[in-house]
């Protein structure tokens, strides 16, 4: 690949993106009074230099304010995994908030008993509790890990993705051991005080931070998705779980990315036993609510004791948690929208994706890879594909992901802007598809002309 041309590609599709954009961009250029100029500085995360601003969605498609209409391949980085303001979600928010009024009460409705039911039916974890994100169900996780066990430290995989989650921002330094993850913000300690961590698909390694006796949880996800999709080795995740056990650790598996395994994410799809589940994002169809679900022998150790607080202010629990607009939205999703049968839907067209993409890098015999994870697949540039975190933060490609991206937004596809991921919805369509691919492979072509 001619880096040169890269560049050039890179500098024209900025251009295009600017003047095709102009109300994006001075919408952005006026936001004042946003920190970084938008509502969440994870916004900034762009190729052209400002966002481009949301003016409607449905289904698998959003318009932006210059009135482009796109393909929607990142929905919401997963928030959106059930597709743009669904009928059945829209449905029950309206009923909630406009029939029968209360968003929010500080009491439960029976709503959260079905969706609590439905979480054990996928997942196989019978005692739940909500939150507003997947942030706070992995932050409360990791405190009622640490009470019954009485043990300080947190175990990760190098560049994992938990949220914001401080005992996350960690990762494998040159000599094996952990060191503070780079740009992690106002850390409250030294990182390695509160962690410890691992390179995913490395069982030695896990097994020597575990051997310190003093781990209270393993917080993972079965799969990386956050820097490039990760797949576990045969006997990976066995390991994993025999260790913990082993070693008297609990093991918290992340959902929340990898539900696009399926209805029960890599838990329900691999038959894995963890003795926690967190998930959050795309259970609300688009309203923001999480969970956490524990084994009925966790739950049944907390709740005996006596010294932990949690009806107040114990550090678990938050005001709008459980609420009954968010469980209303969870149960509309999970009974009508990301049902079994969508899955199947989804994951079909994950792999259409993925055999498109794979036959363009076959066509030029490039070094990239693709990973598919059921309903969700990401091209890398490198082959074979990386199997721990660290390996796959060093095969990123900045300019030439930052083309990729503008070459498909300036013809109408969108891909998360944080890596090259694709996600099915159960709106999106086979045509939706074929239009990444017709336009990826006319990336890769003017690429390499």
């Amino acid at each position: 690949m001619d880096r040169g041309r890269l560049t050039s590609l890179l500098a024209r599709e900025r251009d295009s993106q600017v003047r095709r954009n102009p109300r994006s961009a001075a919408a952005y250029a006026q936001a004042d009074h946003l920190f970084g100029r938008v509502p969440m500085t994870w916004m900034n995360k762009q190729a052209a230099g400002f966002p481009l601003y949301l003016e409607s969605a449905r289904g698998s498609h959003v318009v932006d304010l210059d009135g482009h209409e796109y393909v929607d391949l990142c929905l919401g980085d997963s928030g959106a995994m059930a597709g743009h303001s669904p009928a059945p979600v829209t449905e029950a928010v309206m009923r909630r908030l406009a029939t029968l009024g209360g968003a929010t009460a500080m009491m439960p409705t029976e709503d959260a008993e079905w969706v609590g039911a439905e979480l054990t039916r996928r997942f196989g974890l019978p005692r739940w509790s909500f939150s507003l994100t997947a942030t706070d169900a992995n932050r409360w996780a990791i405190r009622l890990a640490r009470a019954v066990t009485g043990r300080p430290k947190i175990l990760v995989n190098s560049y994992c993705y938990h949220g914001s989650v401080d005992e996350s921002l960690i990762v494998v330094g040159d000599d094996g051991e952990g060191v503070s993850r780079p740009g992690n913000v106002g850390a409250p300690c030294e990182v390695t005080l509160t962690s410890r961590v691992a390179e995913f698909n490395d069982v030695d390694g896990l097994e020597r931070q575990l051997a310190h006796g003093d781990v209270a949880a393993v917080l993972m996800e079965p799969a990386l998705t956050n820097v490039g999709i990760v797949l576990p080795e045969p006997g990976y995740l066995d390991a994993v779980r025999r260790l913990t056990r082993r070693h008297g650790t609990l093991l918290i598996n992340d959902e929340t990315h990898t539900l696009s395994a399926g209805p029960g994410g890599c838990t329900g799809a691999w038959g894995l036993a963890p003795d926690v589940v967190t998930i959050g994002k795309a259970i609300g169809g688009g309203v923001a609510v999480g969970a956490y679900g524990l084994s009925a022998e966790l739950a049944a150790a907390i709740l005996d004791r006596d010294d932990l607080d949690l009806v107040d202010m114990g550090g678990v629990g938050g005001t709008l948690a459980g609420n009954a607009l968010s469980v209303a939205a969870a149960r509309a999703t999970l009974e009508h929208v990301l049902t079994d049968s969508a899955f199947a839907q989804m994951t079909a067209l994950a792999t259409r994706f993925t055999d498109a993409v794979t036959k363009v890098i076959e066509a030029h015999d490039l070094p990239w890879s693709i990973s598919q994870l059921g309903a969700r697949a990401e091209y890398r540039f490198v082959r074979p594909a990386p199997r721990d975190g660290t390996s796959s933060a060093r095969a990123a490609d900045a300019e030439l992901e930052d083309y990729l991206h503008l070459y498909l937004a300036n013809r109408g596809v969108l891909l998360t802007p944080f890596h090259n991921m694709a996600l099915m919805s159960p709106a999106t369509s086979a045509a939706d598809v074929d239009r990444h691919s017709e336009v990826f492979a006319a990336a890769v072509a003017e690429l390499l002309a």
